[in-house]
């Protein structure tokens, strides 16, 4: 059967099931395990004869919410926490990576504007990044230690500080979802620009490699992070302006939810973080070898966790139901 077929055939009945795990908790679990059984096998024939399709993408996704739903009452585990950065979320979030791929341009491209204005327009960079702190990192130039910013205050305190705000601006970046996809756009062009003026000021006083060498240790997780929430926010934003076949209030509902998820699996991260520029970021007389090192790692774990794993994650939990419904 070709696939348009196949989707026109059973499309009303995976959108009556999508309401039913969406909207009513108090739906009959009966028929909740009927349809669940009627959608494993339709993704079984999905996985079969329309691989890496947007419906087998669409019914995988499906699959983990009614899962989800079915066994809700189901006595948890001590590792329901852990179950959720490790199997749940990465499931989730793969129907997701798309909107990340908007964020991570919206960011670039401000980071870009930033950059080409700090080099052309010498006062751009005091306006962005404000006089003291222009002026103290002069002076740590001049000093021979261009990043000697991040050796001020003890290391639990920034550690602490840090991480705090880290997450502070990841919700906010989020919660500007709730004007549209245009706040969260908006939190990203911003923080992009900043980013751009900031390397580029280094750039223009000849102590680019010193800088980033230092800046990137947490920087690269950080930035990243910051990205990651502002494609939770854009998935609050996009649900309101595009609701697709629910009531703009009900898709609302759906994306704040959707979304607070994505910001929620932000927070170890941000933590490692914190704490790298508490602990690490200080010690500026690292090797190099070793920074980059732990840049490496760093720039690796966020690609695999939201980038890799989710696709493998789902593709295994994909051929599970497909060998669950042939054994039945």
């Amino acid at each position: 059967m070709r696939e348009a077929a196949f989707v026109k055939q059973n499309k009303e009945k995976w959108i009556a099931f999508e309401k039913a795990i969406n909207l009513s908790s108090n739906t009959d679990p009966d028929e909740l395990a009927d349809g669940y059984i009627q959608l494993t096998n339709d993704l079984a024939y999905a996985q079969t004869y329309y691989e890496e399709s947007k419906t087998l993408l669409y019914l995988n996704a499906l699959a983990s919410q009614a899962h989800q739903k079915i066994y809700k009452n189901k006595k948890e585990s001590g590792n329901r926490i852990l179950d959720f950065w490790v199997t749940e979320f990465p499931m989730f979030f793969k129907q997701y990576q798309k909107t990340l791929g908007v964020a991570f341009l919206i960011f670039l491209i401000a980071s870009a504007i930033g950059c080409i204005s700090a080099l052309n327009d010498a006062t751009f960079l005091r306006l962005i990044l404000g006089d003291a702190y222009v002026n103290e990192t002069l002076n740590n130039i001049a000093n021979g230690d261009p990043a000697a910013i991040y050796k001020g205050g003890s290391e639990i305190g920034t550690f602490l500080g840090i991480t705090i705000n880290n997450i502070r601006v990841a919700f906010l970046a989020f919660a500007f979802g709730v004007i549209t996809s245009i706040g969260t756009a908006y939190i990203l062009f911003s923080n992009g620009v900043m980013l751009g003026a900031f390397i580029t000021f280094f750039y223009t006083k000849g102590v680019f490699f010193e800088a980033n060498k230092q800046i990137w240790l947490h920087g690269t997780i950080e930035i990243s992070v910051i990205i990651v929430a502002g494609c939770a926010g854009l998935i609050m934003g996009n649900s309101i302006l595009f609701p697709k076949t629910y009531s703009r209030r009900v898709s609302f509902m759906k994306g704040a939810k959707d979304g607070l998820k994505v910001v929620v699996s932000t927070i170890p991260f941000f933590i490692v973080a914190g704490f790298i520029e508490g602990f690490i970021t200080r010690y500026t007389e690292m090797p190099n070898w070793l920074a980059f090192l732990i840049i490496g790692a760093s720039l690796l774990l966020i690609l695999f966790y939201y980038g890799l794993y989710p696709i493998l994650l789902n593709k295994i939990h994909g051929r599970q139901l497909h060998s669950a419904s042939r054994e039945s």
